[in-house]
């Protein structure tokens, strides 16, 4: 049975994914590449962009295989992608990276670049052009890095990509940009103008070609006869412009309106609230939105699944047997308090230097109760992020929950908990690659499809009132352990740099 299909690809931190989708929104095959990061210093963290294409190659090969296994016969229509971002891909003229890719606010190496653009520049006239203050979300001081400290690469750099441009490129020969990747290379974007802030890009990135800019769901372009030869699309399917996979996701699950504030429950976590008017907090990143006419005040925390992942590693165990202890345990995880920050944090305190820690340890103390402390840690910081929104003026009246996370109940609960938010939980929770492949059938369909048709709101997660006055108290000590520590936790992360053996922690 031949079945019309989009194909979805998008390029994670930890893994890419891929989805064949029918026209109805029902998945017809799905399928995962993992990969890991390269560390190799302390806080760079960085990927070989071949990789992006290599898997995207090898999904796309794959996936229709997996559909003819079930009788169908897929032919695709169109091509979405997506990927993490914002990062910095430096290529020459011939499209080879001069260098692997920079990753987005994980990596922290730009703190001088950071510095010498504000100072030079001036904190305001940024956040008046770009929208946010640089910090280590920030693309432009990342591009400043590499022309500080790898000159004769800088040299070399013609082009810049991030994942889903990079694959647009191997894939139609279109040197192209959407809006919200661009807008996160501050300063070198101006958010109300939407488009590129010449005099600034030609300061610090003179030399590379600005790519021409579009909106997430057009069409970029078609795939190529060479394309279609390595990955077995037919020549001449349309692929769209595509974005960051946050913003992917938040399409996947309907939550890109006035008033959505989405919660990526991923190896970070990642939160997106969206409006029409410009917002300006120093804590959070403003960005334009996916679509024209949207604006975004955006946060993420450093560690989510990445922190529980850290946690299963060092205790062998599984999943499972950490949440039934973790549900065992408790609310409060039996008088731990936990701050989540062992990678630095990104929203809202900004500080590379911040780092874990662990209060109230005692002898009786179990791996269920440091779970649960782990969880209940990000529920805190998507509290104290969702407040840092709420007071710059983001009308959040809608919240959304996607990725592998939503999977398991109890950290779901924990959030609703200690936030007072009600989540809604699509029944589709796969993530960006299904945005992607959404976007591109908005892009070509004779009818364009509804996401709330393709995607409906599977159950929600309600707050138990009952943990309202323990979680606004455990918040409080929460950011009372921040403060306290702060000093002599960057103290730490000082001693730390200097030894630590290189690539020894993020």
């Amino acid at each position: 049975m031949t079945v019309r299909c989009t194909l979805g690809v998008d390029i994670g931190t930890s893994s890419s994914k891929g989805v064949l989708v029918d026209e109805t929104g029902r998945i017809v095959a799905v399928a995962t590449r993992a990969h890991e990061v390269s560390r190799p210093r302390t806080s760079w963290v960085e990927m070989d962009a071949h990789l992006w294409w290599d898997e995207f190659v090898s999904l796309a090969r794959e996936l229709p295989e997996r559909a003819r296994e079930q009788g169908i016969d897929p032919e695709i229509s169109a091509v979405g992608v997506s990927g993490m971002g914002p990062c910095v891909l430096l290529a020459d003229e011939h499209d080879e990276p001069v260098r692997p890719a920079i990753l987005y606010g994980v990596d922290m190496r730009a703190g001088a670049q950071i510095a010498r653009l504000t100072d030079e520049l001036g904190a305001d006239e940024i956040v008046r052009i770009g929208g946010s203050t640089l910090t280590s979300q920030a693309a432009g001081p990342k591009i400043a890095w590499i022309a500080d400290e790898e000159p004769e690469v800088f040299e070399r750099a013609r082009r810049l990509f991030m994942p889903a441009s990079w694959l647009v490129r191997r894939l139609t020969g279109a040197y192209v940009l959407d809006h919200q990747s661009a807008s996160q290379c501050s300063p070198l974007y101006d958010v109300e103008a939407e488009a590129w802030h010449e005099p600034w890009w030609d300061r610090y990135a003179s030399g590379i070609e600005p790519p021409r800019l579009a909106w997430a769901g057009e069409v970029a372009g078609a795939v190529t006869d060479a394309a279609a030869a390595a990955a077995g699309i037919p020549s001449g399917t349309p692929v769209i412009t595509g974005t960051i996979d946050a913003w992917t996701e938040a399409v996947s699950v309907g939550a890109h309106e006035d008033g959505d504030l989405m919660l990526m429950y991923g190896t970070t976590m990642f939160l997106i609230a969206t409006g029409t008017e410009t917002l300006r907090t120093p804590s959070m990143w403003t960005t334009v939105g996916a679509f024209p006419g949207t604006r975004n005040l955006a946060g993420g925390l450093a560690t989510s699944g990445a922190l529980t992942a850290w946690l299963k590693g060092i205790t062998d165990a599984d999943y499972p047997a950490l949440l039934a202890e973790a549900e065992v345990s408790g609310r409060g995880a039996r008088g731990l308090v936990l701050l989540p920050y062992f990678a630095g944090e990104r929203t809202p305190i900004q500080d590379p230097d911040a780092r874990g820690v662990i209060a109230g340890l005692t002898l009786d103390h179990t791996r269920g109760d440091l779970y649960r402390a782990a969880l209940e840690a990000t529920a805190l910081g998507v509290r104290h992020n969702v407040e840092t929104m709420r007071a710059a003026g983001a009308d959040i009246r809608r919240i959304v929950a996607v990725g592998g996370g939503t999977q398991g109940g109890l950290w779901l609960q924990i959030v609703s908990d200690a936030t007072g938010l009600v989540q809604e939980v699509p029944r589709t929770t796969i993530g960006a690659c299904y945005g992607a492949a959404f976007l591109a059938a908005a892009a070509t369909a004779d009818a364009p499809p509804r996401i709330a048709d393709w995607n409906p709101v599977a159950h929600t997660v309600r707050p138990d009132p009952d943990a309202a006055t323990y979680y606004d108290e455990l918040f409080e000590r929460y950011l009372r352990l921040y403060a306290s520590t702060k000093e002599l936790v960057h103290e730490l992360a000082a001693e730390q740099r200097r030894a630590l053996p290189q690539g020894a922690m993020a």
